[in-house]
């Protein structure tokens, strides 16, 4: 545990696992640092890879990404998960600094895989995904981003370029503390099953597509 930072940043957490981690990437290997993290909750776990060719590099690049099962895992075309990840990653390992937060516990936007898929249902019927939510009963978006925070601390990365099309993404590591120097948009093409979905998030819930 680092001790020095959490007391500084008063952060709650334990980086208790670190390796080196070889992922394939478009037929490329890659090396990236990987350490895993949990929060108060043992269930709010996450993890960071970075990529690291300049340790001298001031700014990183950071695509904090919320987990998708249906999404990332297999390439559902409900949403823009999987591409967005994939985008994400093509910078991240063009940079000299790049940084990607993983939080699996963000599944549907915070709601969890189970009600993600009651809301998926609804919008069969004609719901957009926010009616969807609210007629389930859940928050529109559940997300919170202090563990995300609290990780760039830790790594201290307390400045960011970051990743996102979401301003509220960008307000809420702001409120966290960290200096967001700069939004990266990462819109990626539109299919004809996720069109509703993106114009969604652009118009009902402020996404800069």
């Amino acid at each position: 545990m680092k001790t020095n930072a959490l007391k500084v940043h008063q952060m709650d957490i334990d980086w208790s696992a670190q390796t080196i981690l070889p992922i394939d990437f478009k037929g490329r290997e890659v090396h990236l640092e990987a350490r895993a993290y949990q929060g108060k909750d043992p269930s709010t776990q996450a993890m960071a890879l970075i990529h690291r060719v300049d340790p001298e590099a001031a700014v990183p690049v950071v695509r904090v990404h919320s987990g998708c099962v249906t999404g990332d895992i297999f390439h559902s075309l409900r949403c823009d998960c999987y591409p967005q990840l994939q985008a994400a990653m093509a910078r991240i390992l063009e940079e000299p600094l790049g940084v990607l937060i993983y939080l699996p516990y963000h599944e549907g936007r915070g709601i969890g895989l189970l009600n993600k898929i009651k809301a998926y249902a609804l919008q069969d019927q004609g719901r957009d995904t926010v009616d969807a939510n609210v007629e389930i009963g859940a928050p529109v978006d559940a997300r919170d981003y202090g563990l995300a925070a609290d990780i760039l601390f830790d790594l201290a990365f307390p400045a960011i370029r970051l990743l996102t099309n979401n301003p509220a993404k960008v307000e809420a590591l702001r409120a966290a503390g960290i200096r967001v120097t700069e939004r990266l948009p990462l819109v990626v093409p539109a299919s004809n099953h996720n069109k509703r979905y993106l114009e969604t998030k652009r118009s009902r819930m402020s996404h800069k597509l």
